[in-house]
C-alpha cells in the first residue's frame, strides 16, 4: 500500500459504503428469526464491510483500529452455537429447540427474546471469523510472495 496512487475517492466513499453495509448486516441478523436473514448472511454482510476497509485503508492501519483475532472470534462464535444449541437439554427440550419470550426494554419498549437470535449470534461470529480469516491469509501470503520475488514473476519459465 506504501506505492499505491492516491485514493482518495475510495477511502471516502469507502467509510460511506461500509457504515451501510454494516448497518444493513445488523438488519438482516436481527431479521432472521422472523424473515428471510440471519446470522449467516449478517455476518457475510459484515465481513464484505470489514474486506471493502482492510482494501481501502490497509492491514496495518484496520488492525490497529480493530485489533481482533478472527481466529479467536470464529472459535467464539462455535462455542455459543454449540452451549445454545445444547442448552435445550437443561430443559428436557430435544436438541436445537427454541423458546421465546417478551422482555421490557428501557427506551425501546416490549421486545421479543429468543434462543434462536443467541444461535444466529454464533453463526453471525463464525462466518465472519472464517471469511476474514481466509481472506486475510491470502491476502498476506500474496504481499509475502511479493516481496520475496522482488518484483520478478514467479510463474514465467
Amino acid at each position: 500500500m506504501e506505492n499505491s496512487p492516491n485514493n482518495l475517492i475510495f477511502k471516502t466513499t469507502t467509510v460511506l459504503i461500509s457504515f451501510l453495509l454494516l448497518g444493513f448486516s445488523v438488519y438482516l441478523f436481527f431479521s432472521g428469526h422472523n424473515s428471510p436473514g440471519g446470522g449467516f448472511i449478517g455476518g457475510l454482510g459484515t465481513a464484505a464491510a470489514l474486506v471493502l476497509m482492510y482494501m481501502a485503508y490497509g492491514f496495518k492501519t484496520v488492525s490497529n483500529v480493530l485489533p481482533i483475532n478472527y481466529r479467536i472470534l470464529t472459535m467464539t462464535g462455535v462455542l455459543i452455537a454449540i452451549l445454545t444449541s445444547a442448552g435445550s437439554f437443561v430443559f428436557g427440550q430435544p436438541f436445537l429447540s427454541q423458546t421465546f419470550t417478551y422482555v421490557h426494554v428501557p427506551l425501546i419498549g416490549k421486545m421479543e427474546l429468543a434462543t434462536a437470535t443467541l444461535f444466529d449470534l454464533g453463526v453471525y461470529l463464525t462466518v465472519v471469523g472464517i471469511a476474514l480469516t481466509i481472506i486475510l491469509s491470502i491476502a498476506q501470503d500474496r504481499s509475502t510472495s511479493e516481496e520475496n520475488t522482488s518484483g520478478q514473476d514467479t510463474y514465467s519459465r
